[in-house]
């Protein structure tokens, strides 16, 4: 096989990718990702087997976050711009293992390649790789606890744009990529290690949560537009709101409008964006539907981080953007000064010379019910449950993604009781974000409360529950939990909420293809974690719980 990845939930067969992944990308940059991870293990290594300082780590600890980040599925097709960021974690591996000693570290710390060719052939090597763990389980747990890692660090990195970064999460970062190189960890180990990322998680969510709430304000209850203007518009992507803080201010003015793409839309849901004129509203759906939706926008899309899909077209390509962790060949990418300020002048003049968006629908969504807007409806919230109202609560967060199978959630959203309330975060909500499923005395039946990161929101919500109902396990709350998933930001809501103690978790619409079936059996023994079935007896299984 010429690769080997099984980290989404799309990988072929559910078993893994070995020719070219489902997400389009080839097998060198497939290789090269897995050499990029394999250095940070071994900075790892240095680190904690030296008990280096880590507050005195800056740069290393931010690269760390970009070099996870840049692994996750969807986020960087380019093969140069990996390898270069491979180079760049070497020079900082070996600055730090300059004049220690090296003995007994593993090779990730201690090999050199130089040149192209000879990085390509170390990255395609059999030590490298994911299947260089020959045990099945303990090669599963591994995997689980990167995949965790890489979600960690997104979020820790948009949280880090912003100016707020704690050094125990680096450290943690640093403990576990080092562990992950420890042959006599056992499974059971490992197994602890995952529910400590999970911990980690937590607080990597929280600290975001505090970012993007001190900044912008809390989100709050929003109507957003989904049609369009006749003006020229840039399409912004992705999840980080210093990149759609700063576009909008460049964009003041300037007679070119900007709207939200995907996980984006809930950047409508901030106090401090909704003082731009220019600031439309959502343009389309969900991720996956890019390669229709992006040609009918007409206008530049500016990717800030994952869910590219390789453009079909040369024209829809030249209008694609990137900056920080995302990346695609052929497309320009945007990247910050010294003072972290990026120049988007070369895509807002671009939007000049193009055309208006294609209107492909009309009305309005509404969202906007993270922690604190949900705390201030607590009351009412708490009443409709007591008076029965409200029977139960379904958390219907995740991801999106192609497989036809995904249809099950909107039917799912459309079979539920009328006298049950969807709560959601990620991508997942625009299979069902759009049906017409009412409210409950003013309370709507979906409640939307951000992105994937904000799913510590829905967390906050279930724990201030637990606490209103005086009761003493979460799980003894009216909630049920029917999770989409499709990559690695998922993974580590996954094992927060693992962490937090929430069980009977249903995850599909398939498992990880990276669970072996001994570690799937700890997951469903320990925790109850389960798949899916059909709607109608998933439905029936919820209610009579």
């Amino acid at each position: 096989m010429s690769m080997f990845c099984y980290q989404c939930q799309e990988t072929a067969r559910n078993s893994g990718c070995t020719v070219k992944g489902v997400c389009g990308k080839n097998a060198e940059v497939s290789n090269l990702q897995d050499l990029l991870i394999y250095v940070t293990k071994g900075i790892s290594q240095i680190v904690v087997k030296h008990g280096l300082d880590i507050s005195k780590l800056s740069e290393v600890n931010h690269q760390m976050f970009t070099s996870l980040f840049m692994t996750i599925t969807n986020a960087n097709f380019d093969d140069a711009a990996i390898e270069k960021q491979i180079v760049k974690m070497i020079k900082l591996r070996d600055g730090l293992a300059e004049g220690k000693d090296l003995k007994g570290l593993h090779d990730a710390a201690t090999f050199s390649v130089e040149g192209h060719d000879a990085m390509v052939k170390k990255s395609e090597s059999s030590e490298v790789g994911i299947l260089a763990t020959e045990n099945e389980d303990v090669r599963s747990l591994r995997e689980l606890v990167t995949y965790g890692l890489k979600g960690m660090a997104a979020y820790g990195e948009h949280a880090l744009n912003i100016g707020k970064e704690d050094t125990k999460i680096y450290a943690f970062i640093y403990e576990a990529l080092a562990a992950l190189l420890d042959d006599t960890l056992s499974a059971d180990d490992l197994v602890a290690l995952t529910l400590k990322t999970g911990e980690y998680g937590v607080n990597a969510m929280a600290l975001l949560d505090e970012a993007n709430t001190s900044k912008y304000g809390n989100p709050e209850i929003t109507e957003v537009n989904i049609g369009v203007r006749n003006n020229p518009a840039i399409l912004i992507s992705g999840h980080d709101l210093v990149d759609m803080e700063m576009l909008l201010e460049q964009t003041k003015g300037t007679g070119v409008d900007v709207y939200t793409h995907g996980e984006m839309l809930p950047a409508n849901y901030y106090p401090a964006f909704k003082k731009y004129d220019n600031f439309v509203g959502n343009y389309g759906n969900s991720w996956w539907m890019q390669t229709t939706e992006f040609v009918s926008f007409k206008g530049p899309i500016l990717f800030t981080t994952n869910c590219i899909v390789p453009p079909k077209s040369e024209e829809v390509r030249s209008r694609i953007y990137t900056t920080g962790a995302s990346g695609y060949p052929g497309c320009e990418h945007i990247v910050a000064d010294e003072n972290g300020h990026k120049d988007f002048s070369k895509i807002i003049e671009h939007a000049k010379k193009l055309g208006a968006p294609e209107e492909i629908e009309t009305g309005t969504i509404v969202g906007g019910f993270a922690h604190n807007q949900v705390l201030a409806l607590a009351d009412k919230v708490v009443d409709a449950v007591k008076s029965g109202a409200i029977k139960k609560f379904f958390v219907m967060g995740g991801c999106d993604g192609r497989m036809k199978s995904r249809s099950y959630y909107s039917e799912f959203a459309e079979k539920l009781p009328k006298d049950t309330v969807i709560l959601t975060a990620g991508c997942a909500k625009y299979r069902y974000n759009k049906l017409n499923l009412g409210d409950i005395g003013g309370i709507p039946r979906v409640l939307d409360a951000g992105q994937c990161n904000d799913s510590y929101s829905l967390a906050v919500i279930a724990l201030k529950l637990k606490e209103v109902f005086g009761l003493d396990d979460i799980n003894k709350l009216p909630i049920a939990y029917n999770i989409a998933w499709y990559e690695q930001k998922a993974v580590i809501v996954l094992l927060a909420l693992l962490y937090l103690g929430v069980k009977n978790i249903h995850l599909g619409p398939t498992l990880p293809g990276f669970l072996s079936p001994n570690v799937a059996n700890v997951l469903v023994d320990k925790f109850g974690i389960a798949g899916i079935g059909s709607v109608d007896e998933d439905i029936q299984l919820f209610m009579g719980a």
